[in-house]
């Protein structure tokens, strides 16, 4: 049996900008970071005990007799790239899925870590998060950019930058001090609608070549960013600021990033002393993050006092085994055998 842990993130400035679309002729540049909120994938051999050779425990069951009948996109294309047979799966997480932290990817990457580690195969980082992305892209063709996985797999907060030849994951080296008063600046609401990020990134993809501007000026807060974090003489309610303006950038590039709903809460939020936020993720629902200083935070708490809030801490790991027990397996005919 093997169980993979993967942290799920938020994505703080650059979004769109890891659209291949883009970044192969303009460049890209994200600013993101993981946190202590994961998704939990176990993976083990199934006895040969039942009619079916395949379980795969998600939000539905799903018990197949061959790997070509799981509906679960991610699931059969995984264990057809990897050749994996007579499996049993079983997804669980700390936060609901379709909510605007990549919890998608973050599946992916965990799902791929744990197939290798069955296969007593160690397999690096980046090896990992391009994997995730050729899953996700191209065998499973869902509309995206590709900073999810890579965020996914590495963890901790990030500069990651985009390019023709590929990408480059450049850690923020941000004093403890620093990124720990970061972290108390910023408040996780749930919205309580989660939607399929699917739609609102095609639309997003299909007007990239009108936003060029917009993106351009989008990735160049990346840079500005990682001054105030690293330079502990910024005001580092600049950050809160410069979210704010990312956010107003965004909300424009296709229809469906904002709702009223979110229009709403986000302007409660500002009213009650956030300096700035952001709707993390495609758009649409799901969580949103604001800064605010902490002797604001009681004011936005009871502005937003029918939101779910979740606490949180940054993380570093990336994804991780955090169990490991090989087993004695023998596929014999397409049935699994023990010893």
């Amino acid at each position: 049996m093997i169980i993979s842990r993967t942290p799920f993130r938020m994505s703080f400035f650059g979004g769109g900008t890891d659209f291949a679309e883009f970044y192969q002729e303009y460049g890209g540049c994200v600013l993101s970071s993981t946190f202590d909120k994961y998704c939990y994938v176990t993976v083990r051999h199934l006895p040969s005990f039942f009619d079916y050779l395949s379980e795969i425990c998600y939000s539905e069951i799903e018990r197949v007799t061959r790997v070509d009948d799981i509906r679960h996109p991610l699931v059969r294309e995984a264990m057809k790239m990897l050749d994996m047979q007579d499996l049993r799966i079983t997804y669980e997480a700390d936060l609901p899925a379709r909510s605007g932290l990549g919890s998608s990817s973050s599946f992916a990457v965990g799902m791929l870590n744990a197939f290798h580690s069955m296969k007593g195969q160690y397999v690096c980082k980046q090896e990992l998060a391009d994997e995730a992305i050729h899953l996700e892209r191209v065998r499973c063709r869902e509309a995206g950019g590709v900073q999810d996985q890579i965020a996914a797999a590495f963890g901790g907060m990030n500069k990651i930058v985009f390019g023709a030849n590929g990408y480059e994951v450049k850690p923020v080296l941000i004093y403890p001090a620093r990124k720990k008063a970061l972290n108390a600046h910023l408040m996780l609401f749930f919205t309580g609608f989660s939607r399929y990020s699917f739609e609102i990134q095609t639309k997003t993809r299909a007007q990239l070549k009108n936003n060029i501007e917009e993106l351009k000026e989008m990735m160049a807060m990346v840079d500005e960013a990682e001054l105030i974090l690293v330079d502990k003489n910024r005001d580092l309610n600049d950050f809160g600021r410069l979210l704010d303006h990312t956010w107003q950038l965004k909300r424009n590039l296709a229809a469906g990033i904002s709702t009223d709903a979110v229009d709403e809460i986000y302007g409660k939020a500002k009213a009650a002393g956030a300096l700035g936020g952001k709707l993390l993720g495609a758009g649409g629902g799901g969580f949103i993050l604001f800064f605010v200083e902490p002797d604001q935070q009681p004011a936005v708490h009871r502005a937003l006092k029918d939101l779910l809030y979740v606490p949180f801490q940054f993380e570093d790991e990336g994804t991780s085994i955090i169990y490991y027990r090989p087993e004695q397996y023998q596929s014999e005919g397409g049935a699994a055998t023990f010893s």
